[in-house]
Formats: C-alpha cells, structure tokens, sequence
C-alpha cells in the first residue's frame, strides 16, 4: 500500500485541529462534489475518476513516515497527530457513477460522515475528479466528432507520467479504442497499439531498409509512417515491401484531409484497397470534425486529450451542504456559502434525471432533504459507492464504457455540438415533497 494521505493541502489538517480543540469535529455533517458551471463552450460533462478515488480512499492511512513529516514540519500538535494514527474513514458515500454525463450542480459525490473524517479528504478527492473528468468530458467529445471511426489515446509524452495513465483510463472510458502507454495496459487492462517513430525510419539508410525491417519483424499487417520524407513515394515503397495487405499507413503532418485522398487514391491505385488510413498531429475535436469526409480509418491524439482540448480542469468544488450533532442518524441543517460569485445549494440532495416518453433527457432534477417521492423519480443517478467505511463499489472499466453510451444516447442532440451553448440540459432544484417549487438559491 502507498497511502495517499499527503496528497491533501496543509489547511485540512489545521482545520481538523482547531475543530477538534473546539469540540466540533464529531459533528455530522454533509459534503458535495460538484460544479457550480461547466467548462466554457461545453453542453455537457462526464464522470471520470470514481475508482481511483475509491482506491485513494482504501489508501489513506496516515502511515509512520506521514506522521514523521506531519510532527518535524510542525503542521499540527500531538493530539491530532494521534487521532491521525488511527484514521479510517467510517461514513457513507454515494456518488454518480463513473462514465456518467453530468451537468451545473450535480452532486458528484455526496459523502457523510464526522466533520473530522470528511474534511481530510478534500483535496485528494478534487485532484482525481477533476483532472479524470475533464479528460473523459474531451474524449467524449472527441469520441462524437470522429464518427464512430476508432481512436487511439497517445499523449503520455505531453503530460506528467502517472498523469499519462490515468487520462488513458479517462479516455477509455469515454469511448477510446485503445492507448500508447504500456503502463495503462498493466494497471487498467487497456489495449495497448503502436509500432514505430520518425526516429526508426532515419534509422536506416534508406527508407525502403526501415519499412523491410519493420514488416520482417511486425508482419505485412503492421502500420507504416509514412510522412518522414516524400509521402507519395512512402506509399509506394510501403506497397512494393509489404505487400497488398499492408495493414495500415499513418500521417502524422501537413494538410491532413488533403493527404488522406491523395493517399486514398495512390493505395486503391496500387491494389491495396483493405489498407486503412491512421493520421495523427496535434488533433482536437475541432479537427476531427473537419475530417469527416476524408478518407480516414482512426485517429491518434495526444496533447489536446491529455489537457483536456484547453479545459484541463472541470472547476469542481467540494463543499458543507448540511450539517448536524454528533450521531450518525442526527438531523441536518442545510448550510451554503452565499457569496454572490459563488452561490451554492444548501441541503443533502438526491439526483435524478427526467426523460421525456421517448426516453430523451429534459432535466437534472436535485430533490433537497430527502429523496423524491415514487411520482416525482426520474432516472436515478446516486449509487452507494461506500457504507459505514467500507467500499461496495468496485466494477470493471467495461461497465463504465457501456454506461457513457448509454448516457450520452438518451441526451438531446444539441448536446452533440461542438459550438459554444447552454448546457445540453437545466439544472432544477427542488425541495422534498414540493416538485413545483424550485428550492432557495437556485
């Protein structure tokens, strides 16, 4: 086990302190993961991230070297660091489960439990929800523009190398085929793919060497890059030394839905019509849009993926919606911070998603203090990810695969645009037992 309970900010553990000197920390109390906005220009988001989170809540135990540095840096005194020993988090954790859409104040994650025991895992649970969500909300998107043509996740070398593994997770999520990084593999059971850089190729004395030996060694059906030096004449070579059952042939630059029917043409020319067209270079949605009437068979993407296509981050917060005595089953009082710029919802919420006949989405529907009566339940969306400090969530990555197809599918069809716009669907508040009546604050 390595714990992950350094993986948190220093005022955690000073707020747990002066909560515990003031005789507060027991109490009950309510904390919601949630964005207040989705990232500008998208329709939706998608829930990434749920796993690892409950991975890093297995791991976070406060070991002997994390106590070593909590009591040489002086971040907090001896009776914390004692009550830290011994930390377990023993609440109850419901959440949206991963590969789900979501939207402006849904609540992610709802957990429950001691002040004490719930405040600590702030930041750790933010980094991974954040970060893994604002990967497969881009994926997503990708995943729509390509058409249903199959993608391949390669950006490891464009971000921090743990970084690298768990937005291939991310991106499997969201619909990827398959990604570069070998460590993915290992963790997650990812179907790993590549075969050879421009590196290789300069390798050899002639290009006709490198494209030899790498079908010697790969077979005819490996995958050829062919834009190292005249594309063209790559083409041709790659044919003579293949065969015309070539598997593939990728571009990596220049005007790619130009070169794709060029090459197209030269390949059919060539008797090697079954050859499929891979291209990579810095692709975004953007450009996987403006190459949908190409001649293209699958995309590899890496930087923009990987950043989140310039939103790196889904701006969620995790915050004291409801608060009570000590006592598991105490009564909660909703509490919010009510700053103009930063408005939140007080109160627990239970979260459902309201279909039309056909089954589309018409809302996100938050019910505030207790669940919704049987007339008013749409589709639920909170499933218990953790029971009295024990995990009872625990899927294949699959599941979450066939979840995303599903949620996306039952959205309207708006939520498919690549233009800037509202969220695909409205966030309704309402309180419990009075549905018509939007709640304060919304």
């Amino acid at each position: 086990m390595t714990s992950t309970a350094l993986l948190t900010d220093h005022y955690e553990l000073t707020m747990l302190q002066a909560a515990r000197r003031s005789g507060t920390a027991e109490r009950r109390t309510v904390f919601e993961l949630f964005a207040r906005a989705l990232p500008d220009g998208r329709r939706y988001g998608v829930v990434a991230g749920v796993g690892r989170a409950l991975d890093a809540l297995d791991d976070f135990r406060f070991d002997a070297e994390a106590l070593d540095h909590l009591r040489t840096a002086g971040v907090v005194d001896a009776s914390t660091l004692e009550w830290l020993a011994s930390y377990r988090f023993s609440g109850d954790a419901w959440g949206y489960a991963e590969g789900e859409a979501y939207f402006p104040g849904s609540p992610l994650l709802v957990v429950d439990g001691t002040f004490a025991e719930c405040v600590i895992l702030e930041t750790v649970l933010l980094s991974i929800y954040n970060h893994d969500s604002a990967i497969a909300s881009a994926a997503s998107r990708m995943i729509l523009a390509a058409g249903g043509r199959p993608c391949i996740e390669m950006g490891s070398r464009r971000t921090h190398e743990r970084a690298a593994v768990a937005a291939a997770r991310a991106a499997y999520i969201a619909g990827f085929d398959a990604t570069s990084n070998l460590a993915a593999g290992q963790v997650h059971g990812i179907p790993t793919v590549g075969t050879s850089a421009h590196a290789f190729t300069l390798l050899y004395d002639t290009e006709r060497d490198a494209f030899a030996a790498q079908v010697d060694s790969l077979g005819a059906g490996t995958t050829l890059l062919v834009d190292t030096y005249d594309i063209a004449e790559a083409v041709r070579v790659g044919v003579e030394v293949a065969g015309p059952d070539l598997g593939a042939v990728r571009i990596d630059s220049g005007d790619l839905p130009h070169l794709a029917r060029e090459v197209r043409r030269e390949l059919d020319a060539l008797g090697a019509g079954n050859t499929r067209i891979i291209v990579t270079s810095d692709l975004d949605e953007y450009a996987l849009a403006g190459l949908a009437a190409a001649p293209v068979d699958g995309y590899g993407i890496g930087t923009a993926l990987v950043t989140g296509s310039g939103r790196p981050t889904c701006g969620f917060v995790y915050k004291l919606v409801a608060r009570g005595e000590p006592g598991p089953d105490a009564p909660l009082t909703p509490v919010a911070k009510l700053t103009r710029d930063k408005l939140s919802v007080g109160g627990r919420k239970w979260a459902t998603r309201r279909r039309d006949a056909d089954g589309a989405a018409e809302a996100e529907v938050l019910t505030i203090g207790a669940p919704p009566s049987d007339g008013e339940a749409g589709r639920e969306l909170l499933v218990p990810l953790v029971r009295k400090g024990a995990r009872v969530l625990d899927e294949p990555l699959a599941a979450a695969r066939y979840r995303h197809r599903r949620a996306v599918d039952e959205l309207p069809l708006d939520a498919r645009h690549l233009s800037r716009g509202d969220p695909a669907i409205p966030t309704e508040y309402v309180t419990a037992g009075d549905s018509d009546r939007p709640a304060s604050g919304e």
